[in-house]
Formats: C-alpha cells, sequence, structure tokens
C-alpha cells in the first residue's frame, strides 16, 4: 500500500474577538474544499482555530474566560466542519481551548480521520507566557494563567497509512517535543502556532520570528526523520500582529512548501511517509547510535 499522499496547511488570518465561531468553520471550510481540490487527504488547521488568540487579554472572570472554550467537540458550531470532512473524505487537525467536564482548562489540538471521527488528542505541554497580569507589556501572554500543562505526555496515533504525532506552537521551539514524538515512532507531526511578531521580554528578536519558526521544525524534522506541518494564525489580529510563514517539511530538513501571505491561504505538498527511512536507517539511527545513559541531565528535576 502506498504511504504517498497529499498534505494540506491551511493558514487562517485574523480572528477578531466579536467573530463567531460560525463564522471561523466556515473559513476552515472553504479552506478545506479548496485542499480537497488540490487532492489532499489531510488538512491541518492552526492552534486555537475557532476564536482570537484570548490569552493576550488579562481575564479576572472565571465566567468570560470560559466563553473561549470549548464544552464539547464536535460542538454545534463545529459539528458542519466534521460532516464535511466525513463528506469529502479528508482527515483533519484542529486547534481549540478545551474546558473538560471535570473544570480543567487545556490548551487542545484533535486529530479526525476520513470518516469524522476523532481519533487522536494532544495537549498542550509546554506552556509559554506568564501568570500573572504584567500591565507594562503591549499585550498580555497568559497562557501559564489559562491553561494547565498537558497531562496526555506525546502520544503517537495510527493514521492515513502510517504514524502521526501533535504538539502544539511552544512546543515546537523544544527539542524533547520532537525527540519523544520520533521515539514514539512518528512518520508526520502536525501542528498550529499564534507566534506574535513582536516578543516584549526581547524585542532584539522581533525580526527572527520567521528564522526561529523554520529553524526550530526543520531541526525537529531532519533530527528524527520525519515530516513536519506547521500552520499559523496570521496578519493583524485585535491590534497584534501574528507571523505567517506556514511551512511543509521534509524528513531532509527540506521546506516544500510555505505559506506567502498573512490571511487564510492553503499550501500544499506531496509526502511519502517511508522517505523516513533515508534519514532513520543512516544519520539518525536511534538504535545504533542513540546514548541514552548519557542523557540523564534531560530528566533531572527541574532547579
Amino acid at each position: 500500500m502506498s504511504r504517498r499522499f497529499i498534505v494540506a496547511a491551511a493558514q487562517m488570518g485574523p480572528i477578531a474577538a466579536d467573530e463567531s465561531r460560525a463564522s471561523a468553520v466556515a473559513r476552515m471550510i472553504a479552506l478545506m474544499r479548496e485542499a480537497h481540490a488540490r487532492g489532499a487527504r489531510l488538512v491541518v488547521f492552526p492552534e486555537l482555530a475557532l476564536t482570537s488568540f484570548f490569552p493576550r487579554w488579562f481575564i479576572e472572570d472565571r465566567a468570560e474566560l470560559a466563553r473561549w472554550f470549548e464544552t464539547e467537540m464536535p460542538s454545534s458550531d463545529t459539528r458542519p466542519l466534521f460532516d464535511e470532512a466525513a463528506r469529502l473524505g479528508v482527515a483533519f487537525h484542529l486547534g481549540y481551548a478545551e474546558l473538560t467536564p471535570e473544570g480543567r482548562f487545556f490548551n487542545t489540538a484533535i486529530l479526525v480521520d476520513e470518516t469524522g471521527a476523532i481519533v487522536g488528542k494532544y495537549r498542550k505541554v509546554h506552556l509559554p507566557g506568564h501568570p500573572e497580569h504584567e500591565p507594562w507589556r503591549p499585550f498580555q501572554h497568559l497562557e501559564k494563567r489559562y491553561f494547565e500543562k498537558g497531562d496526555l505526555g506525546f502520544p503517537v496515533f495510527d493514521a492515513l497509512g502510517g504514524k502521526l504525532g501533535m504538539c502544539i506552537c511552544n512546543d515546537r521551539r523544544w527539542p524533547e517535543t520532537w525527540r519523544m514524538l520520533g521515539l514514539g515512532g512518528a512518520e508526520l507531526v502536525v501542528l498550529g502556532y499564534n507566534t506574535p511578531l513582536h516578543y516584549p521580554p526581547a524585542p532584539e528578536h522581533d525580526h527572527l520570528q520567521y528564522f526561529h519558526n523554520e529553524l526550530s521544525v526543520q531541526a525537529g524534522a531532519y533530527q528524527n526523520g520525519l515530516w513536519a506541518v506547521a500552520v499559523a494564525k496570521a496578519g493583524r489580529e485585535e491590534g497584534c500582529d501574528l507571523i505567517g510563514g506556514s511551512l511543509i517539511v521534509a524528513p531532509t530538513g527540506e521546506i516544500l512548501a510555505r505559506a506567502a501571505t498573512l490571511g487564510d491561504e492553503v499550501i500544499t505538498a506531496t509526502i511519502d511517509l517511508d522517505r523516513c527511512a533515508e534519514i532513520r536507517r543512516n544519520i539518525f539511527d536511534f538504535k545504533q547510535h542513540r546514548r541514552p545513559e548519557e542523557y540523564g541531565a534531560l530528566v533531572a528535576p527541574v532547579s
């Protein structure tokens, strides 16, 4: 059975604070249809794709905060996306804010197969930002306040004839994310991000945001012999500029496709999961070359 297929990165432009879920879903359906018309079997949407990036605001009222979260998936608002995916026979990845029945808050992503069934879930582990209001910032980044650290680890799922893993935004910057997924056998990693162009704690890095995005994804793909699809929510959203630069990367670290705009845009590439072996049998043959007995500091307690 061929493990060669077309994958699509469905970048999204800004979502206004008052834009409805139904509007965001309608935009995603349009992107999914375009991807399907190009032959894509998998469509990857961004992190927190249903709403504006609300961690930029300081929200004290828990009820007000909860309105940004999904209590069920699919919901009445998101059901049309699932139905369209099943009608088209297209799998997809979706990032959203999850409020569990137990009252826990997570930054979450799911993998949905070609029948519209959820076959995988991941909750963001590396939460960036800060836990308290910092008025000096031009905008907040309160993920540490609004979300719990993910409690599912870095699982890998059977889908599309291969092994798929997920991570979210800041996770991509941490090599441990990619290595855990690689050790789990992932052949394709999909992720979404909302990355501001301006980084208030170190503005001297602002001009490097696109470079660091690509560097992280290319290194993760190459050093673990896997494909990667990284997808932005981009553009000027509620006064905050988010980078675009969605990209599809081969196991060799080469960029096969890159978004050219800051709006809703589909990019596609043909991937072949069998090509992972090119790296895994050679440079990064884990069984032959890894030396885990020397890596103790990687799992030592944070000091």
